[in-house]
């Protein structure tokens, strides 16, 4: 792992971890954000060529304030690490986003230009963020969703392989309508319940399943019933967990794909982790 110290611009100092990926599929907006972060902070920048050296960068911070160089991937993997050693509480996040699985910065307010990302790390405040935990101890960011169950498999190739969606999206583009599948994604028979209350029971087939941690110390859940017919209402609720269990499920969480499992709970951790983000 490859280390640098550079620029005494300011007392700050940040400890820039650069993800292998983000080096490998955009090197330009990582050397434009490591320039413009060095020019502002007094930064040592590592290059961890795996997981684990990136947990090792991470644990051996210091007092430097930590700022991810990566997708969203890399970001769930900053916090889940300092989530499993209890660190979360006292080390604000922050972010550039390089990568082409930014859809989780999006959501939560981080610029994707590299520049302007940077500049948001130098000059933004911190804001704390509600996060789903669930009883594995994983973490969930942005939102989960479980998907018909038909769709679980290619949903999990999707998510660890970015260029397998462009294919497929060209195939459909290619492949006349009368030629696609005849069997349609199966409904999921899940029992959803929100602070111990049924929700949703396994006589009810739904077709998606959609959990996303707020801003209030509750997680916004909403199910989708399977429509005969007519469309059929979304059902929603608030609630500090949620339970979902019955035949095996994959789920997405974030950028990644798990499962499957027969139960999962997630609790909402009140402002449990902070992100740097532009000012107000």
């Amino acid at each position: 792992m490859a280390t640098s110290a550079t620029s005494e611009a300011s007392s700050e100092q940040l400890l820039v971890v650069i993800d292998p990926v983000a080096r490998r599929t955009d090197g330009e907006s990582v050397r434009i954000a490591k320039d413009v972060l060095s020019a502002g902070a007094q930064t040592k920048v590592c290059l961890p060529d795996g997981p684990e050296e990136f947990a090792r960068a991470l644990s051996r911070r210091g007092s430097r304030r930590p700022v991810v160089i990566g997708d969203d991937r890399a970001l769930v993997r900053a916090v889940s690490l300092l989530h499993r050693q209890r660190e979360l509480a006292g080390c604000a996040l922050s972010m550039v986003p390089v990568g082409a699985a930014l859809s989780v910065a999006r959501s939560l307010g981080v610029p994707t230009g590299a520049v302007a990302a940077a500049r948001s790390v130098l000059e933004g405040a911190v804001r704390r963020m509600d996060l789903l935990v669930d009883d594995s101890d994983g973490v969930v960011l942005g939102a989960l969703r479980i998907p018909p169950l038909g769709d679980a498999h290619a949903l999990e190739e999707a998510a660890g392989r970015p260029w397998l969606r462009t294919a497929q999206s060209l195939v459909r583009t290619l492949v006349p309508a009368r030629e696609a599948p005849a069997h349609a994604p199966r409904a999921a028979r899940l029992r959803i319940e929100v602070d111990g209350v049924t929700l949703v029971d396994l006589d009810q087939p739904v077709e998606a399943v959609s959990v996303v941690p707020g801003d209030r110390g509750v997680a916004e859940v909403e199910v989708r019933p399977l429509s005969v017919g007519a469309e059929a209402s979304p059902v929603r609720a608030e609630g500090r967990t949620v339970s979902v269990s019955g035949a095996d499920f994959r789920y997405r969480a974030d950028a990644g794909v798990c499962g499957p499992v027969r139960r999962r709970t997630w609790t909402v951790w009140e402002g449990a982790w902070g992100l740097t983000l532009p000012g107000r």
